[in-house]
């Protein structure tokens, strides 16, 4: 507690610095986020992070140790095994014997007592696991990874320090032995007692292991560096688009994309680009480790050394190719050959409703990566896509919790919202996250927040609660992961979205997905109620009325369809909505409950009524007349104004809140 306070008070009066007015704020966080380990972690992903981060590097890992990537990833993951569950595991261990034990004596007639020389006798490889189960539980032992690994001892020997060996943590000088100065185990997770290894902190286990992991790695083969930083270069660079397989799906990927810097007219490269729908994502990759091991309180301007080369830089070079998206209507790109620029693509902005520009770095990156909006250098690119920092370790944890394209798009477009939101403050992405699944739309609900608390930073604590609690006990990985709540109707209707992926399918997934659980309650027993009539009609149709009326047209599976029908229908239905536009979708679907195919198209709306639309205002008036549709609660049933008050009762301009 008193190391929090001084974090606090030792930052007030902060003024100009590398964060602007906020250097002050910023300060304080990274102090407190140094003193608290950097928060919540779970440890049940560090096989699966060591897996991916260490799979270039197998050969030489091999040849350094004799053991891969993937038997080093097992062996973390069992030294996180045993500091979190091995008390757990020692007791039942323990118990297994004391019950064996009484059988033995009861079998003979004889007490406990009497018995336990014979029972050990006869059963010594019993007794053996039971003096290692106490160890376990009293001395420590579930830290003992030379126990409980198989890892080498010349690896272990790299990660570790002799007995005494750091001497900077109590040396003379400000903060001596307080949380203040670099502990230990920031450096090196493991110390040597005699013959074995004991790890420190479980804290610790993947980042300062991954550290002194490859470090030593090079210190033993400097003639692997070169090669060294092209393989972490092509890892980083590729850890989207491989840790994301499932949701990418059929995405158009550019790797390394050349294009002419706006300014200097020189050649300037990107990343990676993928394109998917109608959506753009520009990956700029940094396979440099992203935490520091410098104390913010001894020299901040070190500590945030990093976040120059690892956030600034990436968001420079994904401004870089947004203004060269920005500068034609229709911009070719180009990829490298036999020393020759040849184009390979050309993209038109206009057909992107989302772009996201995102920095990824290797190791998580909190605070810094989720208040990089906050820097005095980063604004919203182009004034209107704000830049997302992200980690590999936190692909991981996304990849889980959002299986589907759709479901990953809606939560970066309402990530991206908040990254543009000065002021708000959730710790790490977990908290976006848990957020988001709670949530849903909450960047309107901080939008709300702070125009009505006038506040000049509003922070959300403990989001992440949802996310965390999935990873606890032995059994994480057999449980539901935790998902937004959908009807199953309205499921089966995005899983055929998903399934189809004709163009605009994203777009109508967000339409969807931005509802609210009434509105999708409705929508699911509207949609259940005509899927099933389809046993009696060949097509059936209906409009959810709103801001952004949604007009559906069911066809039941196997059966033709007049295309100019449907659009008339759907004309008919935005007319009658007064809308100045509206997402339609078409969908195949069979009466007992099978959505086989959707697909959104679009509508034409038109504005004067002539002799040839003159049916469609017609059809529109029959339409009003019977109020046709779902009405959502508290959403007009005209077009609002920019500056009229919100239909949500927000007391906010329609334009500042839902016409954003």
């Amino acid at each position: 507690m008193t190391a929090m306070v001084h974090a606090m008070r030792s930052s007030g009066g902060t003024e100009g610095g590398f964060f602007g007015p906020n250097t002050a704020d910023i300060e304080a966080q990274a102090k407190m986020v140094w003193v608290t380990l950097r928060g919540n972690r779970y440890m049940v992903l560090e096989g699966e992070f060591y897996t991916f981060v260490l799979a270039p590097h197998d050969v030489l890992l091999r040849e350094t140790y004799g053991v891969g990537a993937d038997e080093i990833a097992a062996g973390f993951q069992n030294m996180a095994n045993s500091i979190r569950t091995g008390h757990s595991a020692a007791f039942e261990q323990i118990e297994e014997q004391l019950d064996a034990a009484q059988a033995f004596a009861d079998a003979r007639g004889q007490s406990l007592e009497k018995a336990t020389a014979n029972w050990a006798a006869e059963h010594a490889g019993d007794r053996e696991m039971a003096v290692r189960a106490f160890d376990d539980m009293m001395h420590g032992g579930i830290c003992n990874v030379s126990r409980h690994t198989m890892l080498p001892a010349t690896l272990l020997a790299d990660l570790a320090y002799d007995r005494g060996e750091d001497v900077e943590f109590y040396a003379d000088g400000p903060y001596s032995g307080t949380p203040f100065r670099t502990l230990p185990a920031r450096k090196k997770p493991l110390v040597k007692l005699g013959d074995e290894y004991y790890a420190t902190d479980s804290c610790f286990i993947r980042d300062a292991g991954y550290r002194a992991l490859l470090h030593n790695l090079l210190r033993r083969r400097p003639d692997y560096r070169k090669e060294f930083e092209a393989r972490q270069k092509s890892m980083t660079e590729m850890a989207v688009i491989e840790i994301l397989s499932a949701q990418l799906k059929g995405a158009v990927v550019h790797r390394e994309v050349y294009y002419r810097d706006t300014t200097t007219r020189q050649w300037a490269e990107s990343d990676t680009l993928i394109l998917i729908d109608d959506m753009l994502m520009l990956v700029e990759a940094k396979s440099g480790a992203a935490a520091t091991i410098a104390s913010p309180a001894l020299d901040f301007a070190r500590h945030t050394q990093a976040v120059q080369e690892l956030v600034i830089k990436a968001y420079r070079q994904c401004r870089r190719f947004f203004e060269y998206l920005q500068s034609a209507n229709e911009v070719p790109i180009f990829k490298l050959e036999n020393g020759k620029h040849v184009e390979c693509g050309r993209l038109r902005r206009t057909d992107y409703r989302v772009m996201l520009p995102i920095g990824l770095t290797v190791e998580s990156f909190s605070p810094f990566s989720t208040m990089c909006k906050e820097f005095q250098d980063i604004a919203p690119i182009l004034g209107k896509h704000p830049f997302l920092s992200l980690s590999i370790d936190e692909l991981l944890v996304l990849t889980r919790f959002l299986p589907t394209m759709g479901g990953l798009a809606h939560y970066l477009e309402v990530r991206q919202a908040v990254a543009g939101m000065k002021g708000v403050f959730l710790f790490d992405e977990f908290d976006h996250l848990g957020a988001y699944i709670e949530r849903n739309r909450f960047d309107w609900v901080l939008a709300k927040q702070l125009a009505e608390g006038n506040f000049s930073m509003l922070t959300w604590d403990g989001m992440s609660g949802v996310v965390d609690r999935h990873f606890e006990g032995v059994d994480w990985e057999d449980r539901q992961v935790p998902m937004q709540d959908f009807p199953p109707e309205l499921r089966g209707l995005l899983d055929a979205l998903d399934r189809t992926r004709a163009p605009g399918w994203l777009s109508a997934e967000s339409h969807i997905r931005n509802f609210r659980d009434e509105v999708r309650n409705n929508l699911a027993g509207v949609l259940a109620k005509l899927r099933a009539s389809l046993a009696v009609h060949p097509s059936r149709n209906f409009s959810l009325m709103g801001e952004t009326p949604l007009f559906v047209w069911l066809q039941r599976a196997n059966t033709p369809h007049d295309p100019l029908v449907v659009k008339d229908k759907a004309s008919a239905s935005a007319l009658a909505a007064e809308a100045g536009n509206m997402t339609a979708l078409f969908v195949v679907a069979e009466p007992n409950g099978r959505y086989v195919a959707a697909k959104q198209f679009d509508v034409d709306i038109p504005t004067k009524r002539t002799a040839l639309n003159t049916h469609l205002f017609e059809e529109a008036d029959r339409m009003q007349r019977r109020k046709v549709g779902i009405e959502q609660k508290s959403t007009p049933t005209r077009r609002l104004g920019r500056n009229e008050p919100c239909w949500c009762g927000s007391k906010l301009k329609f334009k500042k809140c839902h016409g954003r």
